[in-house]
């Protein structure tokens, strides 16, 4: 009997609590890059009914305005201050989102460590351990199931901001099961899971039965099958819409959001490991981010050049220092050669120091905002890191040790 197994990854949309606060400290990271590109930035943020509270320390020579900066991350979204449950807070009768910033500079003990002088390299910004991770499931070499996720959210949002579904809401997740055979190649799409935020639409449907059975069937109609069929996998016409019949109350109002929080849905949907680190407001310097980024990097370009059908990149980080602490790279036994000679063939060609890193992805630039949505890996429109600029130069390298 064949040996067959199911794999589960979400996304959630850019409307979800915990996307928005990535969102808004991306936009912020973003807003200081694009005038001071040196600056040194972790920016976290909590939205919960009427309430932005944005917590950070920042090193920086920019000017920033962050009322303008957050009111126009969550306008972008599609959030109306009625959306976000504005309160009468002064004296003026006006309903206001209260958004308060506490702001810091980055710990001098800590700069000294990573800033680069004439005695001392740039240093990792932090310890810590990152993945990346890349297979042949997709054109994207990602795996199925989040690439499958990330496109439904997208898709909501799409629908939802050019009108072809304009009762939908911001706040939406999605959730795929795909069915992989004994050498983990995707065979089948076994279930879709779409929790969609939407209108109050009783006054036209009058049950709540009836408003589920319209939402549900333009759900699978205008998001789900498109994106199925793009994809050309086989699937079973097996999709839950709200599972819970309604979704009226939705976004920062039902749930409280924080920065950082959906770091599996930001990578690899649970397929690969995680180091534990989040993306969001955190300038290159930060290793959590940029090596992270970097280690897809990696992986992608062994994949691509068929050196392995899958592979796993890890690195490690000590702070205050350059070079890794560790390279480690799993091809799971699908490897063309010996794991060990990819990680010195690695070591040769890719320099794995901060400085180099930014250097090499391009990461002082402000292009954060975009990623903090639908996740930050497989997204191949002008992103560094998913360049497959080093295939040649892997596959020359392969030549020369097999010939020695």
């Amino acid at each position: 009997m064949e040996n067959k197994f199911l794999f589960t990854s979400e996304s959630v949309t850019e409307g979800h609590p915990d996307k928005v606060c990535d969102i808004i400290s991306d936009s912020i990271l973003d807003a200081i890059l694009s005038q001071d590109n040196n600056a040194r930035v972790a920016c976290e943020t909590m939205i919960t009914t009427a309430r932005v509270f944005v917590s950070a320390e920042i090193t920086t020579t920019a000017d920033v305005d962050y009322d303008s900066i957050i009111k126009k991350a969550l306008s972008d979204i599609g959030y109306s201050k009625d959306d976000l449950g504005a309160i009468n807070i002064g004296t003026d009768g006006k309903k206001k989102v209260f958004i308060e910033t506490l702001i810091k500079e980055q710990s001098p003990q800590i700069a000294q460590g990573v800033d680069s002088s004439d005695s001392h390299e740039q240093g990792a910004g932090d310890q810590g351990l990152m993945f990346g991770y890349a297979c042949k499931d997709t054109p994207e070499l990602m795996p199925l199931p989040i690439t499958l996720s990330h496109a439904l959210t997208k898709k909501l949002t799409d629908v939802r901001k050019n009108g072809d579904l304009d009762w939908l809401m911001p706040d939406g997740k999605s959730q795929v099961t795909v069915e992989y055979d004994q050498d983990y190649n995707p065979v089948k799409i076994k279930k879709v899971v779409i929790a969609t935020q939407h209108k109050d639409l009783l006054n036209k449907y009058k049950t709540e039965s009836k408003e589920h059975d319209f939402i549900q069937k333009k759900v699978i109609e205008s998001v789900i099958v498109p994106v199925l069929n793009k994809y050309g996998v086989e699937y079973d016409d097996d999709f839950i819409v709200n599972g819970t019949g309604r979704f009226v109350e939705g976004g920062p109002i039902a749930d409280v959001g924080l920065t950082g929080r959906k770091i599996i849905v930001d990578t690899y949907g649970g397929y690969a490991r995680h180091g534990g680190g989040a993306f969001s407001g955190k300038d290159p310097s930060k290793v959590d981010r940029s090596a992270a980024y970097m280690a897809r990097y990696i992986a992608k370009n062994i994949v691509a050049s068929d050196l392995a059908k899958r592979c796993e990149v890890q690195l490690a980080y000590c702070i205050g220092v350059a070079e890794p602490m560790s390279v480690h790279i799993d091809t799971y036994n699908t490897g063309s050669i010996k794991d060990s000679i990819i990680i010195d063939i690695v070591n040769s060609l890719f320099d794995l120091r901060p400085a180099a890193i930014i250097e090499k992805l391009r990461l002082k630039n402000p292009i954060y905002k975009r990623f903090a949505a639908y996740g930050h890996f497989g997204r191949e429109n002008n992103c560094s890191w998913e360049e497959l600029d080093m295939v040649s130069k892997l596959k020359e390298k392969v030549v020369k040790y097999e010939s020695i």
